[in-house]
């Protein structure tokens, strides 16, 4: 399927019949937050410190200035890879892998095949091999999931030369894996195998075929950015609203609904909240392993003690949903249901009224017993009144998370509900 136009996506984004917007929430400031989504998309991949990144970085920071904030943009320093000759070679079979960050590179390295299974067992010595690690099927997001982690591990520690793992998903494609952002995570060069493109590599380690792995490229560290807006009126109440802006690919659905959100109660707030102090954070480094978040919550985020409340929006605030199945995926009207809404005890009667009816989040969790991401970081500094967003559609992370996978109206739907928490969090 063609990607969209900027001017396709907003032609299309009010056209499209989302339930839950039909009732009306949300539907005066559809036409804004549409724009905002395509302006996001457009900025192309969002690799923290890359073109794309830094460019969304700058609009946001001047959008807050119109909006009447102080702006601060606080560097972070975040690793960087570009691809040159990156593959698996089994006889005539060749195959392109990602490597993993922070990557190790591997030259030619050659040994048999192994299949090693999710708990470190393998049917042949993994000294001088090369570990495929064939993941079972999931929406997959951070090395560090014990599923990813534990095998690799084993494998390097039996005296594999690298490790290559099949990220079974919903689209066949490689999903990229954050990581660790400040040492490499692995003992040896690991590359990530679409599903589409394993067949081959799956039979020939049932022979412990030799075969040759290339991660070549160049990388290191380079200079990123957090943007911070704040408006201090010394009334030691802070309302703190922070979102990353940073990943893998275009990010459309994983990061544009939560961008959206963000800058639209972002210019709404300084009005809405006249007795409190405000800060909106929008942070970069999120594939290392909420690199850039940690920064902030060292260096420029409010305190605790004068924080009143802090609404977190992360991954897969309004992500379209898919049929998928028999005919592969097929794009459907609703929203994805795989996100989770997460609030400070308190707040959970009035969550499920604010968001019933809204796929996912109509069964909030407290706070003290379910977090991810950023908002894990945020609840552990000891921020007292919280809540917070994330989820992983089915693009997550994958190529191919442009413009299908997000619609304005149920993003808006999403964030009037969100208007309505802080409100109420407020007082």
């Amino acid at each position: 399927m063609a990607r969209p136009s900027r001017r396709g996506f907003l032609a299309g984004a009010t056209a499209l019949p989302i339930a839950a917007a039909a009732s009306g929430r949300g539907a005066e400031s559809s036409g804004t937050i549409a724009a905002d989504l395509a302006t996001y998309i457009s900025f192309g991949n969002k690799r923290s410190g890359g073109a794309g990144d830094n460019g969304c970085g700058h609009w946001l920071a001047n959008e807050l200035s119109r909006a009447g904030y102080d702006v601060d943009k606080p560097a972070i320093s975040v690793p960087w890879f570009d691809a040159d000759d990156c593959t698996i070679i089994l006889g005539t079979a060749r195959a392109p892998l990602a490597p993993q960050p922070i990557i190790i590179p591997a030259h030619d390295v050659s040994g048999p095949l192994v299949r090693i299974d999710a708990h470190g067992s393998a049917d042949a010595p993994l000294s001088g091999a090369i570990a495929l690690i064939d993941l079972p099927y999931s929406r997959w997001s951070s090395a560090l999931a014990k599923p990813v982690r534990g095998p690799v591990d084993a494998a390097f520690a039996a005296g594999a030369k690298a490790a290559i793992i099949i990220t079974n998903g919903p689209t066949g494609q490689i999903i990229a894996l954050n990581a660790d952002g400040r040492a490499p995570m692995f003992a040896g060069p690991v590359g990530l195998l679409a599903p589409a493109d394993a067949a081959p590599f799956l039979d020939a380690a049932m022979q412990h075929a030799l075969t040759t792995v290339t991660l070549a490229g160049r990388g290191g560290q380079r200079p990123a950015f957090n943007v911070i807006g704040r408006i201090d009126r010394s009334k030691g109440r802070w309302l703190v609203v922070s979102t990353p802006r940073s990943g893998w690919t275009d990010c459309a659905g994983e990061r544009g609904g939560g961008i959206a959100a963000w800058l639209h109660l972002a210019r709404e707030a300084p009005k809405l909240f006249p007795d409190h102090d405000l800060a909106f954070l929008c942070n970069s480094g999120h594939e290392y392993e909420n690199l850039g978040a940690e920064e902030a919550l060292k260096a420029v985020a409010p305190k605790p003690a004068q924080t009143h409340f802090w609404l977190h929006l992360g991954a897969n605030l309004a992500a379209r949903d898919w049929h998928e199945g028999l005919f592969g995926l097929s794009p459907i009207g609703g929203t994805d249901s795989q996100r989770y809404l997460v609030v400070s005890p308190p707040l959970l009667p009035i969550a499920r009224r604010l968001f019933a009816g809204l796929a996912g989040l109509e069964t909030p969790y407290p706070s003290d017993k379910l977090s991810a991401g950023e908002l894990t970081a945020i609840i552990a500094a000891g921020y007292p009144s919280v809540a917070g967003i994330f989820g992983v559609h089915r693009f997550h992370h994958v190529e191919g998370d442009d413009a299908r996978c997000i619609d304005a109206a149920a993003v808006a739907t999403t964030t009037a509900a969100f208007r309505e928490l802080l409100i109420v969090a407020a007082r």
